[in-house]
């Protein structure tokens, strides 16, 4: 098997140097951009399966690259920051970062990240190549295809991203059940110790996708979220 690439995009040469030796000691093939447009022109050259991308860059910062990719591209996305502003984390994960971490971070727990994220492409892929076993349970005009990733509301495709459809199904499993947020990013995510707003910033995404009459994803403050069989408890 090929070695996984990944793509470091940040101005601080200390922290890029810092990660490359890192990454490449656990065997990844490294490579590097110190701005959001040196980004997208390495990703029109080279295959890259996972970027590291940091907010703060000069000429294009990271929210715009970002943008940018999604047009085209699907791999995994962790955000770097050292704002501490909601803000940013907020507008990153809705325009299609899959993860986030605030800077200072431990180069260690990095890393983890990124293999998480590798482990959970590797099962896809084999669930994707299993197109035999292919279920499609429904809901309420909600039908979701575990094998490909597919979810269709009233017939229509839903545009999810895969944390989107991960979390999704995950409440989908578990219909009427209340599933708190912590519950919820460690299924999709792997991790008991990340950011559980990063959770919010999903389901506000899902229900967005899901549209103003479809409100199956009921809050339940303080405590999680449930997704509702036949429209109860609306």
């Amino acid at each position: 098997m090929s070695a996984k690439s990944i793509l470091i995009v940040d101005d601080d040469q200390g922290i890029v140097q810092l990660l490359t030796e890192a990454l490449t000691y656990e065997q990844f093939l490294v490579f590097a951009a110190s701005n959001g447009r040196q980004a997208l022109e390495l990703v029109e050259q080279q295959p890259i399966d996972l970027i590291v991308m940091d907010i703060m860059m000069p000429e294009m910062d990271g929210l715009e690259a970002i943008r940018q990719l999604r047009r085209k591209y699907h791999m995994p996305i962790i955000l770097l920051s050292a704002r501490d502003r909601e803000i940013d984390k907020v507008i990153g994960l809705e325009i299609g970062a899959d993860d986030y971490v605030a800077k200072p971070f431990g180069v260690q727990e990095l890393v983890a990240r990124i293999k998480a994220h590798f482990r959970r492409s590797e099962r896809l892929s084999q669930l994707q190549g299993d197109v035999s076993a292919t279920k499609v349970p429904s809901l309420s005009g909600l039908s979701m295809n575990e094998n490909t990733y597919e979810a269709y509301l009233d017939g229509q495709k839903l545009d999810l991203s895969t944390k989107e459809f991960q979390i999704l199904y995950f409440l989908f499993q578990h219909q009427n059940q209340v599933l708190s947020r912590e519950q919820i990013y460690q299924r999709v995510w792997g991790d008991d110790e990340g950011d559980m707003n990063t959770v919010t910033v999903h389901i506000k995404n899902i229900r967005k996708k899901l549209g103003a009459g479809n409100a199956i994803i009921k809050t339940i403050w303080g405590v999680g979220y449930k997704l509702l069989l036949h429209g109860e408890d609306k």
